[in-house]
């Protein structure tokens, strides 16, 4: 019997609360430089050195999974958040060691002032190949690890300072949306129940042949789309003015808008919204173009190994 070996694989764990474009070159980064079959990327249900998140942990896990899941090779788990309470980086490491290699721990250089404070360190520095990830004003003190390797990434990006200014300016915008509604306070809402509150506007304002396109699985730019007709030119713009003066009070984010006599497009992240003229939309074939995506994915899908 062949005995095959376990994954080589890095961890990458932290709050993520909420994770950010710099959590995304991380890994991308990671991939791509260590020697590793695997990435797993670990949100804690609450790191040890913390009281509170701002996001709830299914919402973070949420977001991680928007995030990294596309990402060749990278595994978001839940693992610490089935525990239900702040786990050790060396039970996580032991656990993941049942089913892979774990070589290399990611971590950034502002934790290596409290590194040696970390429970079982010892453990882990004979264990593990810590994985730093260089960070604008934090030096690199390596004096106590035995083995190590540099990430060199100065993004000066944190998940605190995007909690402590209210941005989302370092926010990938397939989460911005739910990440402004957290740092406003607002209800969070679902993509499905922004999409009800799209439609139902459209609708009251009489747009017409209203489709909504599902693309969570497919490689596009939007997880969902919006197309309706408008009944005239000035119909169109008149739509497009109706959705930002009902929406924007409902947290939503109008990030950028394209317009001309025939069409607008508005990019609200994660969602876009096409409305057009009936000749316009007949032209172009929108759907027949999305339809042909999301029977792709199905195809997709279903031809993966169980």
């Amino acid at each position: 019997m062949v005995n095959q070996s376990k994954p080589r694989t890095a961890i990458f764990g932290g709050s993520f609360d909420p994770p950010h474009k710099g959590h995304q070159a991380i890994v991308e980064k990671a991939v791509q430089g260590l020697a590793i079959d695997k990435l797993i990327v670990v949100p804690a249900y609450l790191n040890p050195f913390k009281t509170s998140s701002l996001a709830s942990a299914e919402q973070r896990l949420t977001w991680c999974h928007t995030l990294f899941d596309k990402i060749p090779n990278v595994i978001v788990d839940d693992y610490e958040i089935q525990q239900g309470k702040s786990t050790r980086t060396s039970q996580s490491i032991k656990h993941f060691n049942e089913s892979f290699d774990v070589k290399y721990l990611i971590l950034g250089s502002d934790n290596l002032s409290t590194l040696t404070e970390w429970h079982e360190f010892e453990w882990l520095n004979n264990t593990i190949t810590w994985v730093i990830v260089t960070r604008e004003g934090y030096d690199i003190d390596t004096k106590d690890l035995r083995m190590w390797e540099i990430l060199d990434l100065d993004a000066n990006i944190s998940s605190s300072y995007i909690r402590e200014k209210n941005t989302v300016k370092h926010v990938d915008k397939k989460i911005e949306h739910s990440v402004k509604q957290i740092l406003k306070g607002q209800t969070l809402m679902t993509i499905e129940e922004r999409i009800e509150n799209i439609v139902k506007v459209l609708d009251e304002k009489k747009a017409e042949e209203i489709e909504v396109f599902n693309l969570d699985d497919a490689d596009y730019i939007a997880d969902r789309v919006v197309i309706a007709n408008s009944l005239n030119l000035k119909h169109t713009q008149a739509l497009f003015t109706h959705l930002k003066e009902e929406l924007k009070p409902l947290g939503e984010t109008f990030m950028h808008a394209d317009a001309s006599d025939e069409w607008v497009v508005a990019d609200l992240g994660d969602i876009l919204v096409h409305i057009m003229i009936p000749e316009y939309r007949q032209r172009y074939s929108l759907e027949t173009f999305l339809s042909e995506l999301v029977e792709n994915q199905k195809k997709n899908i279903g031809s993966d190994p169980a």
